[in-house]
């Protein structure tokens, strides 16, 4: 009789072994298609980010080309430089300030996706 209850629980063992290790490779295989979608998300923001900047640069070129063909003298060219240094200037902080919020939904995405793993 001994030797059935020390091969049930062989057998009890082995089972729940095998259940861990199924639900280890369940929580490995959500965690690299999580990551892949992450990594997705991120090449196509960078591919949108720049073209925006592109188009951004190509408005304020076109825009520094306009003013400096309508300026007449010294005191037009100061007033336009500081204009569009001012431009440059907002165009910098915004740009900043939507990458920070961008890279602040990147860490959270990410807590998230391993957070939801050590929960398991």
């Amino acid at each position: 009789m001994s030797e059935f209850s020390g091969t049930k629980i062989l057998a009890d063992e082995t089972a729940e072994l095998s259940e861990r290790v199924a639900l280890s490779n369940k929580h490995a295989l959500e965690l690299l298609v999580g990551s892949q979608q992450i990594i997705m998300e991120e090449i196509l923001f960078a591919s949108n980010e720049v073209l925006d900047r592109a188009r951004t640069e190509a408005h304020l070129l076109a825009e520094f080309v306009s003013k400096l063909a309508g300026v007449h003298s010294v005191t037009g060219i100061q007033a336009m430089v500081q204009e569009c240094g001012r431009h440059q200037i907002d165009f910098v902080r915004r740009d900043c300030d939507r990458l920070f919020k961008h890279g602040q939904r990147l860490i959270d995405a990410s807590v998230n996706l391993m957070g939801q793993r050590w929960r398991n």
